[in-house]
């Protein structure tokens, strides 16, 4: 196999969605024999980057995207890297602009991760029109440009009329996460599955629905439905979620036990996953969830969800912002659980290999 200098590159490193997809990727390509940087613009102050053999973590220290510009040039000119792989809009079109400079004659591929409609207007002389006309002037030096869904890629084309957009899944099926799915879990209520167990994870934000799950918990205990909820993850939410759980009586049923370092344990131990999100880009929770054998419950919301789960094939879906239907839809996973077979069907397109593979297709890579 030819050995390949690569870069992969992210605007910060936390334990979710993007930057942790970008780390299963770096890890993924190191694997295989390459040479991989990855550069990183900054690292949450109380996250540590996990190594990775044959990795080399390159931490910016840049709060802002832009300020990843400057050291970019100077690492294009410097190491001359065979391939770049950069995840996120804005990001994607300083690294794009940076070749430039450069006169970098490096392959890139820029994925975009979250609905082109939050990131760019057709209002001229707003910020996100602007930022939508910069993204065009320097598409042309992309060797590739993909989404982390098939309706994200119709959204692209619906936002700029026409695109050179791709599909291509983030790496979630990997030998390392199957692995961590078996590590022992101690928390009681994993260990005791007398009670059956509903599991969230996600940053504790308003987009995530996780108060409409909360809500959706008060109704299954309403109903006299006996179910425990486990919501993984921080953020600014936090007060106001322990509020709403406390006004409704549900101290023992709801718990925030904040972030875990290994949420796959958690999933291979609980009955159900929910997903409640108002918005995503491609939700890896949720693949990770049904990898680990969990029976997913998920909004039908852009874009995502509806795709992973096959329309309701593997999983059941209910409508955005309804915590009753939530509360149905708990009630029918739980009843009605997912077969394994079908949940290992549905992974499939986010096995390691088959992800790389598409990534060197696309960018005319020649790894034999």
């Amino acid at each position: 196999m030819k050995r390949l200098r690569i870069a992969v590159v992210t605007p910060r490193y936390a334990i979710s969605g993007v930057p942790l997809a970008q780390w299963r990727l770096a890890a993924a390509l190191a694997a295989r024999g390459h040479r991989v940087d990855l550069i990183i613009g900054r690292c949450d102050t109380d996250l540590r980057v996990p190594d990775a053999p044959g990795v080399a973590v390159h931490v910016l220290d840049r709060a802002q995207t832009r300020g990843m510009f400057a050291p970019l040039v100077r690492y294009l000119r410097r190491e001359r890297p065979d391939a770049v792989f950069s995840a996120e809009d804005h990001l994607n079109t300083f690294v794009l602009l940076a070749a430039i400079v450069a006169r970098s004659r490096v392959r890139i591929s820029g994925s975009s991760r979250v609905t082109p409609f939050d990131t760019y207007s057709n209002r001229a002389f707003t910020k996100k029109w602007v930022l939508k006309q910069l993204a065009r002037s320097v598409a042309w030096r992309a060797d590739a440009l993909t989404c982390v869904s098939r309706d994200m890629v119709a959204q692209y084309a619906e936002v700029f009329g026409t695109t050179r957009h791709a599909c291509v899944y983030n790496i979630v099926d990997q030998p390392a996460a199957r692995a961590r799915a078996t590590e022992p879990v101690e928390d009681g209520w994993f260990v005791d599955r007398s009670v059956p167990l509903v599991v969230a994870a996600g940053t504790l934000a308003p987009w995530k629905g996780f108060d409409d799950l909360i809500a959706a918990a008060a109704i299954l205990r309403d109903r006299g439905r006996m179910v425990r909820l486990v919501i993984l993850g921080e953020g600014s939410s936090r007060a106001a979620l322990e509020a709403q759980v406390a006004a409704a009586g549900l101290a023992d049923r709801v718990r925030l036990p904040g972030r875990v370092s290994n949420p796959l344990k958690y999933f291979a131990n609980a009955d159900v996953f929910a997903l409640s999100s108002h918005v995503e880009g491609l939700p890896n929770v949720l693949v990770e969830a049904m990898l680990c054998g969990c029976t997913p419950v998920a909004t039908d919301c852009p874009t995502g969800p509806r795709e992973v789960l096959g329309g309701g094939r593997y999983g059941y879906l209910v409508p955005v912002a309804d915590p009753q239907a939530l509360a149905d839809g708990i009630a029918a996973a739980l009843d009605r659980p997912i077969a394994p077979d079908m949940l290992a069907q549905a992974v499939e397109p986010f096995e390691e290999s088959a992800v790389i593979a598409r990534h060197f297709a696309l960018l005319k890579l020649d790894a034999s």
